[in-house]
């Protein structure tokens, strides 16, 4: 739940009220679980994305662009150029590009391919640079015609009640005609009228069609932030999102079956650290002889053939009220990191899907904010987590500003890490004190390509000294080392050459 300008009056109005009593009961529950934890051996039970090498992929992007949900073209500000510099300037391997359903599906039944095409365009300046492109169908309030993003006018139903602008934006999701127009989706309200799940579930395959041999792409994020207008948690959860989910993964694989496929759970809630009651779901893939688990020159090497990932989005609810890093909402924010730590792995285990946390961010200037940041980056490192960070259009939450120059955000983002592991991940850790990077990992058979690690020039201005590895090729250009592999387990500690 994302907005730069006004997270700092969220809880105003009744759906503010509703929310402070959820808070309140947050910050009693969650109690200090999970304190102290030491790093979990990641390999033990833990899914990876892979490459089509076979290596673990450690995925750490932004979110591109909020500038296009209301862009009239649903293209993000970028040119390519800025492409370049984000590639240069972060060392990031993975964007999260966020998708317009009105754009994807003009009038119904009819798909844009020029809409399509610009798409391709942007992924093409990404995949050219090394990135991993996560296509994202993003709304925010529904659509434009109750005041947000996403679905198409045609597609929605408020049956003559209206939606109001609100402050803070988020209260927008009580308003009735949003309520009503997410009741007529989920078909959750009595009446009939057009499936527009069925229209959602058809944009969806049409995309994956499009995209289908497009190697940048890694896969399709189904639903941003799932809202249930008036049916809310595990019966929203268990019910129609994952119906809608399924009914999307099974459609998605008649046209590509092997693209990854992300689900997000509701983001009232998870985003804060409650639990979630998202279901397991099936991929078809699952039981496709060609899809076999070892890989066999596809794109995955993960000893289990579905591809189904879990991106649920981090935004502490003490922060989300307007606090920063700092003082007694320190405390706090902590209890609830720790409390979505334990709820996204519990969930992660039972969907039997790695992570990516898909969104998480903060007005860099709040007291503690870069504190913050790094710590998200640990646990996320921790968890063998990728990330997209939100986002990266210009202004207080992005590392650059209006004029593109850097904010105080880029260099804590800018830091040393694997981005490819030729094997199984046991634990990685940048240690800024010390000045090392440690990366441990089990070689896996039929995995090609040494691991590569990221050193960034602030930190390995004459490249890294190897310890306990083989140092395979060094490339000062793009700053990435890349380390030898083989049987066995690897543990490698690379520190600035003097």
């Amino acid at each position: 739940m994302k907005s730069p300008a006004t997270r700092r009056t969220w809880a105003r109005g009744a759906v503010g009220a509703v929310v402070l009593a959820v808070a309140a009961g947050l910050l009693v529950a969650v109690g200090p679980q999970g304190a102290g934890a030491a790093p979990a051996d990641t390999a033990s039970g833990h899914r990876w994305i892979t490459d089509r090498q076979g290596r673990a992929l450690v995925l750490r992007g932004l979110s591109t662009a909020s500038s296009a949900k209301q862009a009239p073209d649903g293209m993000p500000w970028i040119e390519e150029k800025d492409v370049v510099r984000e590639r240069r300037e972060l060392g990031t391997n993975f964007v999260r590009f966020l998708l317009q359903w009105r754009k994807v599906e003009p009038s119904p039944g009819t798909y844009d391919r020029t809409y399509l095409r610009q798409v391709a365009e942007r992924v093409r300046w990404y995949g050219e640079r090394g990135y991993h492109v996560l296509l994202d169908m993003h709304q925010d309030l529904y659509g434009p015609r109750v005041g947000g993003n996403g679905a198409p006018v045609w597609a929605t139903g408020t049956d003559g009640l209206a939606s109001a602008p609100t402050d803070p934006w988020e209260l927008g999701y009580a308003e009735p005609g949003t309520v009503r127009a997410f009741d007529r989706f989920w078909g959750t309200v009595e009446g009939g009228g057009r499936d527009l799940r069925g229209h959602y579930v058809g944009a969806l395959r049409e995309v994956a069609r499009y995209f289908a041999d497009d190697d940048t792409v890694i896969g399709y994020d189904l639903m941003n932030e799932p809202w249930g207008g008036s049916v809310q948690g595990p019966a929203f959860e268990a019910g129609p999102l994952a119906r809608l989910y399924q009914d999307a993964i099974d459609a998605i694989r008649t046209v590509d079956r092997d693209h990854w496929l992300f689900v997000e759970p509701s983001a009232i809630g998870s985003n804060w650290g409650f639990a979630t009651g998202l279901p397991r779901l099936d991929d078809p893939r699952a039981d496709d002889p060609r899809a076999d688990g070892d890989g066999g020159g596809e794109r995955g090497r993960d000893g289990d053939a579905a591809r189904i990932a879990y991106a649920p989005h981090l935004y502490p609810l003490p922060m989300d009220l307007g606090g920063g890093y700092t003082g007694s909402t320190k405390g706090q924010v902590d209890r609830s990191l720790r409390a979505w730590r334990e709820q996204t792995e519990k969930t992660a285990r039972r969907l039997g899907a790695p992570v990516v946390i898909g969104e998480f961010g903060l007005d860099v200037g709040l007291p503690g904010a870069m504190e913050y940041v790094e710590k998200v980056q640990r646990m996320a490192d921790d968890m063998g987590a990728g990330f997209a960070y939100w986002s990266n259009d210009p202004g207080t939450w992005a590392p650059w500003d209006a004029k593109l120059r850097p904010t105080r955000l880029l260099p804590v983002l800018d830091r040393p890490a694997p981005l490819a592991v030729a094997g199984d991940p046991i634990a990685y850790r940048w240690d800024a004190e010390r000045k090392a990077l440690t990366v441990s990992w089990r070689g896996k058979a039929g995995v090609r390509g040494g691991t590569e690690v990221r050193l960034p020039a602030r930190h390995f201005s004459k490249g890294g000294r190897v310890e306990g590895g083989v140092r395979q090729s060094w490339d000062p250009k793009s700053r990435i080392l890349t380390l030898g592999s083989g049987p066995g387990t690897h543990s490698v500690r690379i520190t600035p050459h003097a």
